[in-house]
């Protein structure tokens, strides 16, 4: 017995989207947690395309994103598939471990105490 699927498949290795899984999205809105208990974040957005997943992350709704989490899949065997990208367009930082990548960010949450 056969079981096709109702719907056409490209291949595997090209899927339909890419997406942030469990784990990722946890290490992700943990950082967010603490950096709007921090106030210095307040809003966030997810996209999800064929080639990229996006979290950003606002100081306010309507404004440009300060900060962008990027998973490219693609850039896995070279600069590493995570980025993070300032609101100017610069990556600050590139690495296949997610955590690692996401410590430039907090590096923000570190103040002197006066």
């Amino acid at each position: 017995m056969t079981i096709q699927s109702p719907t056409p498949v490209s291949g595997p290795s090209s899927p339909d989207q890419v997406a942030f899984d469990r784990h990722e999205l946890g290490v992700i809105l943990t950082l967010y947690g603490r950096m709007v208990a921090a106030g210095e974040w307040r809003d966030y957005a997810m996209s999800f395309l064929r080639e990229v997943a996006v979290f950003s992350v606002f100081r306010r709704a309507a404004e440009n994103p300060l900060y962008r989490i990027e998973k490219r899949p693609a850039l896995r065997n070279r600069q590493g598939m995570y980025a993070v990208i300032g609101m100017d367009g610069q990556v600050l930082k590139r690495g296949q471990d997610l955590p690692t990548v996401l410590r430039v960010l907090e590096r923000k949450l570190i103040r002197p105490v006066d």
